[in-house]
Protein backbone atom coordinates (compact mmCIF):
# COMPACT_ATOMS: atom_id res chain seq x y z
CA UNK A 1 0.00 0.00 0.00
CA UNK A 2 1.82 3.48 -0.87
CA UNK A 3 2.16 6.27 1.70
CA UNK A 4 0.24 9.22 0.06
CA UNK A 5 2.87 12.12 0.38
CA UNK A 6 2.65 15.62 0.26
CA UNK A 7 6.34 17.66 -0.53
CA UNK A 8 6.66 21.18 -0.35
CA UNK A 9 9.56 22.29 -1.82
CA UNK A 10 11.16 25.41 -3.83
CA UNK A 11 14.48 23.82 -4.32
CA UNK A 12 14.28 22.45 -7.98
CA UNK A 13 17.20 20.19 -8.23
CA UNK A 14 16.68 18.92 -4.62
CA UNK A 15 12.96 18.52 -5.18
CA UNK A 16 13.68 16.02 -8.13
CA UNK A 17 15.99 14.03 -6.14
CA UNK A 18 13.58 13.29 -3.58
CA UNK A 19 10.74 12.87 -5.61
CA UNK A 20 12.41 10.28 -7.74
CA UNK A 21 14.11 8.43 -4.41
CA UNK A 22 10.64 8.35 -2.96
CA UNK A 23 8.87 7.20 -6.12
CA UNK A 24 11.02 4.60 -6.20
CA UNK A 25 11.03 3.51 -2.47
CA UNK A 26 6.70 3.12 -3.20
CA UNK A 27 5.67 6.67 -2.01
CA UNK A 28 2.87 8.41 -4.24
CA UNK A 29 4.47 11.80 -4.57
CA UNK A 30 2.82 15.15 -4.82
CA UNK A 31 5.59 17.75 -5.65
CA UNK A 32 4.69 21.52 -4.82
CA UNK A 33 6.90 24.09 -5.91
CA UNK A 34 4.84 26.86 -4.66
CA UNK A 35 3.53 27.37 -1.41
CA UNK A 36 1.01 29.22 -2.42
CA UNK A 37 -0.38 26.20 -4.77
CA UNK A 38 -0.53 24.33 -1.49
CA UNK A 39 -3.04 26.56 0.16
CA UNK A 40 -5.27 26.18 -2.53
CA UNK A 41 -4.71 22.46 -2.48
CA UNK A 42 -5.53 22.09 1.22
CA UNK A 43 -8.96 23.46 0.50
CA UNK A 44 -9.89 20.62 -1.69
CA UNK A 45 -10.48 16.95 -1.42
CA UNK A 46 -7.24 16.09 0.73
CA UNK A 47 -6.04 12.64 1.39
CA UNK A 48 -2.09 12.52 1.79
CA UNK A 49 -0.31 10.74 5.04
CA UNK A 50 2.38 12.92 5.68
CA UNK A 51 3.58 16.39 4.57
CA UNK A 52 7.40 17.32 3.95
CA UNK A 53 7.52 21.10 3.93
CA UNK A 54 10.71 23.20 3.71
CA UNK A 55 10.88 26.06 6.02
CA UNK A 56 12.62 28.74 3.99
CA UNK A 57 10.20 29.26 0.88
CA UNK A 58 9.68 32.63 -1.27
CA UNK A 59 5.88 34.07 -0.23
CA UNK A 60 5.34 31.75 2.22
CA UNK A 61 7.26 30.33 4.84
CA UNK A 62 6.57 26.44 6.29
CA UNK A 63 5.90 27.69 9.63
CA UNK A 64 3.05 29.90 8.24
CA UNK A 65 1.84 26.96 6.21
CA UNK A 66 2.10 24.57 8.59
CA UNK A 67 -0.14 26.72 10.88
CA UNK A 68 -2.46 27.28 8.39
CA UNK A 69 -2.46 23.08 7.37
CA UNK A 70 -2.56 21.92 10.91
CA UNK A 71 -6.23 24.52 11.12
CA UNK A 72 -7.69 22.59 8.35
CA UNK A 73 -5.95 19.18 9.21
CA UNK A 74 -4.77 19.11 12.89
CA UNK A 75 -4.14 15.54 12.79
CA UNK A 76 -2.05 15.72 9.89
CA UNK A 77 1.66 14.69 10.58
CA UNK A 78 4.55 16.80 8.97
CA UNK A 79 8.34 16.59 8.52
CA UNK A 80 10.24 20.26 8.17
CA UNK A 81 13.12 20.08 6.16
CA UNK A 82 16.53 22.72 6.85
CA UNK A 83 18.94 23.66 4.76
CA UNK A 84 22.16 22.80 6.89
CA UNK A 85 23.45 25.45 9.40
CA UNK A 86 20.54 27.21 8.85
CA UNK A 87 19.60 29.06 11.98
CA UNK A 88 15.73 28.68 13.02
CA UNK A 89 13.34 28.72 15.76
CA UNK A 90 12.93 24.54 16.37
CA UNK A 91 10.59 26.12 19.57
CA UNK A 92 8.13 27.55 16.98
CA UNK A 93 7.79 24.43 15.08
CA UNK A 94 7.09 22.19 17.97
CA UNK A 95 5.16 24.18 18.99
CA UNK A 96 3.26 24.28 15.62
CA UNK A 97 2.98 20.61 15.78
CA UNK A 98 6.14 19.37 13.94
CA UNK A 99 6.90 15.72 14.15
CA UNK A 100 11.05 15.56 12.85
CA UNK A 101 13.12 18.15 11.29
CA UNK A 102 15.32 16.62 8.21
CA UNK A 103 18.43 18.92 7.22
CA UNK A 104 19.53 19.00 3.73
CA UNK A 105 20.35 17.19 1.93
CA UNK A 106 19.21 14.51 4.19
CA UNK A 107 19.92 10.82 3.79
CA UNK A 108 17.08 9.18 1.76
CA UNK A 109 17.22 5.88 4.01
CA UNK A 110 17.31 7.59 6.80
CA UNK A 111 14.63 10.17 5.67
CA UNK A 112 11.89 7.02 4.49
CA UNK A 113 12.82 5.81 8.15
CA UNK A 114 11.33 8.24 10.11
CA UNK A 115 8.84 8.74 7.75
CA UNK A 116 7.67 5.43 8.73
CA UNK A 117 8.18 5.77 12.60
CA UNK A 118 5.88 8.70 12.35
CA UNK A 119 3.15 7.19 10.53
CA UNK A 120 3.26 4.06 12.52
CA UNK A 121 3.00 6.60 15.48
CA UNK A 122 0.34 8.23 14.12
CA UNK A 123 -1.93 6.30 11.84
CA UNK A 124 -0.57 2.89 11.56
CA UNK A 125 -0.61 1.50 8.12
CA UNK A 126 -2.73 -1.55 7.80
CA UNK A 127 -2.89 -3.75 4.76
CA UNK A 128 -6.30 -4.54 3.41
CA UNK A 129 -7.88 -7.76 5.18
CA UNK A 130 -7.17 -10.20 3.89
CA UNK A 131 -4.43 -9.06 1.32
CA UNK A 132 -3.34 -12.04 -1.48
CA UNK A 133 0.64 -12.54 -1.64
CA UNK A 134 0.99 -15.30 -4.36
CA UNK A 135 -1.08 -18.54 -3.28
CA UNK A 136 -1.10 -16.83 0.09
CA UNK A 137 -3.61 -14.92 1.78
CA UNK A 138 -2.15 -12.82 4.68
CA UNK A 139 -4.61 -11.08 7.65
CA UNK A 140 -2.22 -8.30 9.11
CA UNK A 141 -4.75 -7.79 11.74
CA UNK A 142 -5.90 -11.31 13.01
CA UNK A 143 -1.97 -12.58 12.45
CA UNK A 144 -2.65 -15.05 10.03
CA UNK A 145 -1.12 -16.31 7.03
CA UNK A 146 -2.92 -18.62 4.87
CA UNK A 147 -2.52 -21.32 2.26
CA UNK A 148 -4.24 -24.02 0.97
CA UNK A 149 -1.59 -26.61 2.54
CA UNK A 150 -1.56 -24.69 5.92
CA UNK A 151 -2.93 -22.14 8.33
CA UNK A 152 0.35 -20.36 9.98
CA UNK A 153 -0.29 -18.02 12.94
CA UNK A 154 2.35 -15.66 13.07
CA UNK A 155 3.90 -13.38 15.83
CA UNK A 156 2.92 -9.90 16.26
CA UNK A 157 7.06 -9.05 15.24
CA UNK A 158 6.58 -11.64 12.35
CA UNK A 159 3.24 -9.40 10.79
CA UNK A 160 5.06 -6.51 11.55
CA UNK A 161 7.93 -7.29 9.28
CA UNK A 162 6.21 -8.97 7.05
CA UNK A 163 4.02 -5.99 6.49
CA UNK A 164 7.06 -3.59 6.42
CA UNK A 165 8.67 -6.16 3.13
CA UNK A 166 5.31 -5.31 1.42
CA UNK A 167 5.83 -2.08 1.32
CA UNK A 168 8.94 -2.32 -0.22
CA UNK A 169 7.70 -4.61 -2.81
CA UNK A 170 10.07 -4.84 -5.79
CA UNK A 171 12.69 -3.25 -4.19
CA UNK A 172 15.31 -3.03 -1.83
CA UNK A 173 14.92 -2.78 1.63
CA UNK A 174 17.90 -1.95 3.74
CA UNK A 175 18.76 -3.57 7.16
CA UNK A 176 19.33 -1.20 9.14
CA UNK A 177 15.81 0.41 8.32
CA UNK A 178 14.20 -3.16 9.16
CA UNK A 179 16.01 -3.06 12.39
CA UNK A 180 15.12 0.42 13.58
CA UNK A 181 11.52 -0.20 12.39
CA UNK A 182 11.07 -3.51 13.99
CA UNK A 183 13.53 -3.53 16.63
CA UNK A 184 13.98 0.00 17.62
CA UNK A 185 17.93 -1.18 17.66
CA UNK A 186 20.45 -1.75 15.07
CA UNK A 187 23.37 -3.80 17.43
CA UNK A 188 24.14 -6.83 16.63
CA UNK A 189 22.16 -9.09 18.46
CA UNK A 190 18.92 -7.17 16.68
CA UNK A 191 20.56 -7.81 13.51
CA UNK A 192 20.89 -12.13 13.98
CA UNK A 193 17.39 -12.05 15.68
CA UNK A 194 16.00 -10.21 12.12
CA UNK A 195 18.16 -12.98 10.22
CA UNK A 196 16.18 -15.57 12.12
CA UNK A 197 12.98 -14.11 11.67
CA UNK A 198 13.85 -13.71 7.72
CA UNK A 199 14.56 -17.20 7.84
CA UNK A 200 11.44 -18.24 8.97
CA UNK A 201 8.90 -16.12 6.63
CA UNK A 202 10.67 -17.93 4.01
CA UNK A 203 9.62 -21.39 4.97
CA UNK A 204 6.06 -20.04 5.52
CA UNK A 205 6.28 -19.46 1.82
CA UNK A 206 7.75 -22.77 1.22
CA UNK A 207 5.05 -23.87 -0.96
CA UNK A 208 5.26 -20.58 -3.66
CA UNK A 209 8.54 -20.26 -5.55
CA UNK A 210 7.33 -16.88 -6.91
CA UNK A 211 7.77 -15.10 -3.22
CA UNK A 212 11.42 -14.30 -3.01
CA UNK A 213 13.21 -12.33 -0.03
CA UNK A 214 16.96 -12.27 -1.38
CA UNK A 215 19.14 -11.57 1.03
CA UNK A 216 22.20 -8.44 -0.47
CA UNK A 217 25.47 -9.45 1.66
CA UNK A 218 25.98 -6.68 4.11
CA UNK A 219 23.07 -4.43 2.56
CA UNK A 220 19.80 -6.19 2.90
CA UNK A 221 17.23 -7.59 1.24
CA UNK A 222 15.12 -7.80 -2.44
CA UNK A 223 11.93 -8.36 -2.12
CA UNK A 224 9.43 -9.55 -4.86
CA UNK A 225 5.84 -10.49 -3.70
CA UNK A 226 3.47 -11.08 -6.47
CA UNK A 227 0.33 -8.85 -5.26
CA UNK A 228 -2.29 -8.24 -7.59
CA UNK A 229 -3.40 -4.59 -8.11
Amino acid sequence: MKINLLLIEDDEDFGIILKQYLGLSDFKVTWIKNPLDALALIEEKFDHDIILLDVMMPHLDGFSLAQKIKEKHPNLPFIFLTAKNQKIDRLTGLKIGADDYQTKPCDPDELILRIHNILKRSKPIHLPKPISIGSYSFDYENLVLLHPNEKIRLTQREADLLQLLIQYNHGLIKRDVILNSIWSSDDYFSGRSMDVFISRLRKYFQYDKSIVIQSIRAVGFEINFPIPE
